[in-house]
């Protein structure tokens, strides 16, 4: 799977707000997303648990639904290729930043 790189920081100071903004964003876009697609988010949140070792959150933004891997850890690569080979297949991009890993789901 093809890896996008991105340049962003940490809030720093900030975090705490900065992470309270976005649970309450959270909370606001679910209502733009069908049933489907969050079904959809929460398995590939549960696959991505399973060859990585690490937190999952899956986060609803905009025009995707964001799936982080925070302080990613490989546990299973034979089977991480096969789920970013049926990603490819879907849509789905890989993004890489120092936070971690974020899968971005696109907006159906």
């Amino acid at each position: 799977m093809k890896a996008q790189e991105l340049e962003s920081k940490s809030a720093g100071y900030f975090a705490y707000a900065a992470m309270r903004d976005a649970r309450i964003r959270a909370v606001a876009m679910w209502s733009h997303y069908t049933d489907r697609e969050r079904v959809r988010a929460e398995r590939m949140k549960i696959g991505l648990e399973q060859v990585y070792a690490g937190m999952v959150y899956v986060n609803p933004r905009g025009k995707f639904i964001a799936v982080k891997v925070d302080q990613p850890q490989i546990r299973d690569r034979k089977n991480l290729a096969l789920l970013e080979k049926d990603y490819v297949l879907e849509g789905i991009t890989k993004v890489l930043t120092k936070q971690g890993i974020t899968y971005r789901i696109p907006k159906i």
